[in-house]
């Protein structure tokens, strides 16, 4: 059993951020194991444990298949021989697919780092276009990170999801959310929507113009 610190944790640390939530992926253990060791597991189906004293989160390694429509219609595989880099092969974008191990060491397969220093929003790989939620989250990076742009290949993923409408499968709820995270850079986050034609769908009840805000 192996842990390594995964995420956001990381890619702020990088981009000399502040650090709020430590996510953790635990490599080669089992659902009984970690509930031997006090850890409470986050829903019944669901391979994310909170820590019995940190409160960090720690999902066992996994990978997924599509099974449904929208971003819960998946199925995933937790078994204990799920490598480290097939678990962050799930992940959206290369600069969230960072991870680091208990010497510090960062393991980086598909370059992220590099991403980080050009400021480029890109892929990890095809199975983003099958998660409609990332479509908010790339909205929510572009608005939060200055200088970063999304790379003309991702945005081909965008407009997958939204030709595909799997936007249509996201609850009201984990939309708002990401509002709620992306915090004072709303207007870029709005634009990127306007600007890729997700807006309107996404967010049908908001009507405001351009004009109008400025």
């Amino acid at each position: 059993m192996k842990t390594y610190l995964v995420g956001g944790a990381i890619r702020n640390k990088l981009l000399d951020l502040p650090v709020k939530d430590k996510d953790w992926v635990v490599v080669g253990a089992t659902q009984d194991q970690m509930l031997a060791k006090k850890f409470k597991q986050v829903g019944k189906d669901f391979p994310v444990f909170i820590h019995p004293k940190t409160g960090e989160e720690y999902a066992l390694a996994r990978t997924e298949r599509k099974s449904g429509h929208g971003y819960t219609g998946f199925e995933f595989d937790t078994n204990p021989n799920v490598t480290l880099e097939e678990d962050l092969a799930r992940r959206d974008l290369t600069i969230n697919a960072i991870a680091q191990d208990a010497d510090g060491s960062l393991i980086d397969p598909f370059n992220g780092q590099e991403d980080i220093k050009t400021k480029k929003l890109r892929h990890v790989s095809d199975a983003f276009s099958e998660d409609p939620l990332r479509v908010l989250r790339i909205a929510r990076f572009y608005a939060k990170f200055d200088g970063f742009v999304v790379v003309p290949e991702t945005i081909d993923k965008i407009k997958d999801i939204i030709k595909n409408g799997e936007l249509e499968h996201l609850t009201p709820e984990r939309k708002w959310l990401e509002i709620y995270k992306t915090g004072e850079s709303l207007d870029s986050f709005f634009d990127f929507l306007v600007e890729h034609s997700a807006r309107d769908v996404l967010f049908p009840e908001i009507r405001v113009s351009r004009s109008l805000r400025e």
